[in-house]
């Protein structure tokens, strides 16, 4: 299937991405018609009550993306944070598992949880990537997630200088979460020599704003589990304080569900 999920980044033809938090919100997803399925790591750890930022550790989430993977017969693509490890080796063993696992596919960040710095040092950050590319090899698709918009760490400069640093190291792609504005992403496709995948939620361009300029990949993020936990904590407002059902003409098909 890596092949297969390579093929759909097609710059002014996005992928459009609907990430999963489980097993069942992957088969929902699959049923829409998507091409491929991907995970949100802020969605898995709220379904297990922890907070996202590598708060879960790599088994839990491992164990998670095993289900999705198991769950549907699409190309699965896993968001493992920073590799759950500081050390080189450690974040090639969560690359070879998670391949293992049967992910074709990879979000890999460059925000320092619990560093002295917001983000990494590019050169560190380049080195680590190295040693995904070689735990990976050739068939793992390899996103290289740059968080200065969504961390306000950088400008345009800074992100170019970081996606050239972390293609020649060996990623396949530029994640950059946190900019939405297509002019800026004009410029930016057009500096990057790979595909460009943005984040979108309430209030960002549609996908056909973000195609016009170029991008490659569109990721809803944890955005769709977000709104599954505010329409769950809505619909029992409603039932607790009011006493009435009316979320409920919302509700997924039973039938579709228990399939």
């Amino acid at each position: 299937m890596y092949q297969q999920f390579r093929s759909l980044h097609v710059p002014g033809e996005p992928l459009v991405l609907a990430n999963a938090w489980d097993a069942g919100s992957a088969r929902l997803i699959a049923a829409a018609g998507v091409a491929a399925v991907a995970t949100t790591s802020a969605g898995v750890a709220w379904s297990l009550g922890v907070p996202d930022g590598e708060k879960l550790g790599r088994a839990d989430m491992l164990g998670v993306v095993r289900r999705v993977v198991k769950a549907v017969d699409l190309p699965v693509t896993a968001d493992i944070e920073s590799g759950y490890a500081e050390d080189l080796d450690g974040v090639a063993r969560s690359v070879t598992e998670f391949k293992d696992a049967g992910v074709v596919g990879i979000n890999f960040e460059d925000a320092w949880h619990g560093g002295p710095e917001t983000l990494r040092p590019i050169s560190e950050q380049a080195a680590r990537i190295g040693a995904v590319r070689k735990a990976a090899g050739a068939d793992l698709f390899v996103n290289a997630r740059v968080d200065t918009y969504l961390l306000s760490t950088g400008d345009l400069a800074d992100t170019i200088a970081r996606a050239a640093a972390y293609l020649d190291a060996g990623a396949d792609g530029v994640f950059v979460p946190g900019l939405t504005d297509v002019g800026v992403l004009k410029g930016l496709v057009a500096e990057v020599d790979g595909p460009v995948n943005v984040m979108a939620g309430p209030g960002a361009p549609s996908v056909a704003a973000f195609a016009e300029v170029g991008v490659a990949r569109v990721s809803l993020g944890a955005s769709l589990a977000a709104a599954a936990y505010g329409f769950a904590r809505r619909a029992a407002t409603e039932a607790v304080t009011v006493g009435t059902y009316e979320w409920a003409v919302e509700s997924s098909d039973f039938g579709l569900l228990q399939r």
